[in-house]
């Protein structure tokens, strides 16, 4: 390998070129999906001798499929899902998969009905009373039975009270339909990314009830992913195509100017297909809830954050894990670091970031409170993962519809 004074383009050149130049890159109509986007088609990805060719696909089930078959390279995923995966969990087969690196942090919410809302369902509170003073469930969609959205969903509704597998029914609905199955009734609620809960509040069809930084600030979300025998089988190629994301993610945060460009390339029929005037806001941190309120938000989307969002700390694809075993997605306690490391590309993380001038933190686990009072620092999984008043770990696999 080429000694690191070579400069950041040391990986394109020689032997250490990558194996593989062009990439199949899968990505869903999420405002997250922002740093493979500005990668692929603002060149970033051809310095270090890659093509990006951008795979916008309908569902995260669409993107697990084609990751595992090979059709896609890599992808903007969900962390749960690379996870589920890997544990044999996530609908298919397991396969050992890879987490290169974290494309971002906040930036999701969880919504209501107007329904609700002329109900004076308008709190957590109220929402609380509703749910167990009334015979009919709520119907609750999230976009993938691992994801994060569900697990933010789970978590979230547990910290006031609700059981989100028995006080309320779940759905999974792909995040570019959560707007139509709002419009027709068919859900009371949904947790979804951006631009999607913006939409629900510009098309007066929903309200904003909370944002996941609020349950987590400055949470895990979605990541790099793909299999570990692409990482095993392309080594330089998946080096590179890091370097490229890192850059772009560091660019987007360059400036508000960078930030306001990058929404304006989103909102194109080929990527979120939606007015900038649903993807620019939020992607700035001004929010409105559609009850009134208006906020700039601290923790609002983070895709680089010198590196601190990047870094793909053991503690954050443990976590996932516990709330697996809280909700009864798994039977028995995995060794959730040993799995973590196995996932987690660290070292090819913090190759590609030192190329490209980005801080890696020297630490792998990082420590943080959730809305309940309850630190997370990845110190004792199993613990943790027993540790909650709400769960499900004696029941079987919860029940999950698609709609």
């Amino acid at each position: 390998m080429n000694e690191p004074s070579a400069g950041p383009l040391a990986w394109v050149n020689g032997s250490d070129a990558p194996e593989k130049s062009e990439i199949n890159l899968g990505f869903m109509a999420l405002s997250d999906c922002a740093s493979v986007v500005v990668a692929a088609t603002q060149g970033f990805a051809q310095p270090h001798g890659l093509t990006l060719n951008l795979k916008r696909q309908s569902s995260w089930a669409n993107i697990r499929d084609k990751l595992v078959s090979g059709e896609l390279d890599a992808a903007h995923s969900l962390y749960g899902l690379i996870y589920a995966v890997h544990l044999g969990i996530g609908g298919v087969g397991a396969t050992d998969m890879a987490v290169l690196m974290g494309l971002n942090q906040n930036g999701q919410s969880i919504n209501l009905s107007r329904d609700l809302q002329a109900l004076g369902v308008t709190s957590p509170e109220a929402l609380d009373r509703h749910v167990h003073h009334t015979r009919t469930k709520l119907t609750f969609a999230q976009t993938f039975p691992t994801g994060t959205h569900a697990m933010w969903l789970y978590y979230w509704l547990a910290s006031q009270g609700i059981h989100p597998l028995r006080d309320v029914d779940s759905v999974v609905v792909p995040p570019t339909q959560m707007i139509a199955h709002l419009q027709a009734g068919r859900i009371d609620g949904f947790c979804a990314g951006e631009p999607w809960s913006a939409s629900a509040v510009q098309q007066d069809l929903g309200f904003t009830l909370t944002t996941t930084q609020t349950l987590w600030p400055d949470h895990p979300e979605k990541v790099l992913g793909c299999t570990r025998e692409f990482v095993e089988q392309y080594p330089n190629t998946s080096r590179a195509l890091v370097m490229a994301v890192l850059e772009a993610s560091r660019f987007i945060e360059q400036s508000r100017e960078n930030r306001r460009s990058t929404a304006q390339l989103l909102s194109a029929a080929q990527y979120l297909d939606t007015p900038l005037g649903c993807v620019e806001p939020r992607l700035l941190g001004d929010y409105t809830d559609g009850l009134g309120h208006r906020w700039q938000d601290p923790h609002t989307l983070r895709l680089h954050g010198g590196g601190e969002v990047n870094l793909p700390y053991l503690s954050d694809g443990m976590w996932f894990m516990t709330q697996f075993r809280r909700w009864g997605l798994l039977r028995e306690d995995p060794d959730y670091l040993a799995v973590a490391r196995q996932v987690q590309q660290l070292d090819l993380y913090r190759q590609a970031a030192s190329a490209v001038g980005v801080v890696s933190p020297a630490f792998e686990m990082r420590s943080s409170q959730l809305i309940d009072g309850k630190i997370w620092d990845g110190s004792n999984p199993a613990g943790y993962a027993r540790s909650f008043t709400l769960h499900a770990m004696n029941d079987r696999s919860p029940r999950t519809t698609h709609c």
